[in-house]
């Protein structure tokens, strides 16, 4: 028990330390992220930190079996490298008492992650999506700021002196592109008193409705530019995309409905809930006999194998739940056909780490019979 605790407690130290690391550089990307769309009013910088908070379950998710896996590797490198192993196999105990040991915190380990897969993510992550539908279903005029440009996803730049609280503007300034196709391409610009939002109830499109004003539409470098003079103008804006598209997106799916679910990327994300704490076992069957390395080696020496081992391992499951959600004959069996030949690839490693050979034991009855050598060492 007391080598147990031993081998758990730095395990999962090393754990704890790999993850935040991992954490911190994943977060600080997806947070530059939505802090560019924030800078081009694409998003409210007020849910900033409530999205991020939302997504990070979904983050644990896929770095704790990453994190555990190389936990194993770096812990008992440097026990092999410490000469802590070594004398733990002086003292009695067997390399596949090493791997119970582990297998008892993997469990643990694929028990959390379980949770957070079939659980916590899939609602973390639907209200994340939920905030940004929001954003993306209010129009582009309410999330603009006083004294900034602003291009429109119709195309167009838009300006504003003052934005009230109602998100009425004043002293408003619109740029049009013009037609691409033509060699002359004219210009449009547009100059009103005040501007405000309007949407049409009936198709949901928005409208940018500018009032008392001028238009002027021209080719730059010529002098035939056309002056209109307006009382309300309107600009029509692309439509925002559907809210209900990105709640139906099945990783946002509680895993009830998509039990009861047979849409094919539906199931696909149900066996995908399922292979991630699985995936936690089958590295960790892995890890043990990767992590084994002389003292001259180093500790690092068998990591990048490992990594290697290991994306390999999530790619070729990537593609298999591709199959699953384009149709493919047979998916399914692939899918999990996927787990079951890194099983067999970690069983391969633990045996060849506890000195199984497959041909030793017929090679040495071959030599022994080309080079028959008596007591006395005459042939």
């Amino acid at each position: 028990m007391i080598i147990f605790r031993y081998i758990g407690k730095a395990i999962l130290a090393t754990t704890a330390a790999v993850t935040l690391v991992l954490m911190l550089v994943i977060i600080s990307g997806r947070f530059v992220k939505y802090l560019a769309q924030a800078a081009a009013g694409q998003l409210d910088a007020n849910i900033l930190f409530a999205v991020i908070g939302y997504r990070i379950p979904g983050f644990l998710e896929l770095i704790l079996p990453l994190a555990f896996f190389l936990a194993i590797l770096l812990s008992y490198g440097r026990m092999y490298v410490d000469n802590e192993m070594t004398v733990l196999y002086a003292c009695g105990m067997e390399p596949n008492k090493l791997i119970r040991y582990t297998m008892m915190i993997a469990l643990a380990v694929a028990g959390l992650v379980a949770w957070l897969s079939l659980s916590v993510s899939p609602s973390g992550l639907a209200k994340a999506e939920a905030l940004l539908s929001a954003q993306k279903n209010r129009g582009e005029i309410e999330s603009l700021d006083a004294g900034k440009f602003y291009s429109l996803r119709g195309g167009g730049v838009t300006y504003s002196e003052a934005v009230s609280e109602d998100g009425r503007m004043s002293n408003v300034f619109l740029a049009e592109p013009g037609n691409e196709k033509s060699k002359d391409p004219a210009r449009v610009l547009v100059l009103a008193e005040s501007g405000r939002s309007q949407r049409d109830q009936q198709n949901g499109e928005s409208f940018l409705v500018l009032e008392n004003g001028y238009r002027i539409q021209g080719v730059p470098g010529r002098a035939d530019f056309q002056i209109t003079s307006f009382e309300e103008y309107g600009q029509r804006l692309t439509k925002p995309e559907n809210a209900q598209r990105s709640r139906e997106k099945a990783a946002a799916l509680p895993t009830s409905q998509l039990l009861s679910s047979n849409q094919p990327a539906h199931r696909a994300a149900l066996f995908w809930r399922y292979s991630v704490p699985l995936l936690v076992l089958v590295v960790t069957m892995m890890a043990v006999p990767l992590s084994r390395t002389n003292p001259r080696q180093g500790r690092f020496v068998k990591i990048f194998p490992a990594v290697i081992i290991y994306i390999l391992y999530l790619v070729v499951l990537n593609v298999a739940r591709s199959g699953i959600e384009e149709q493919v004959p047979l998916a399914m069996w692939r899918f999990w056909g996927v787990h079951l030949v890194f099983v067999a690839i970690a069983s391969a490693l633990i045996a060849w780490n506890n000195g199984w050979r497959p041909t030793s034991s017929n090679f040495t009855k071959r030599a022994k019979r080309a080079n028959p050598v008596d007591r006395s060492g005459v042939k």
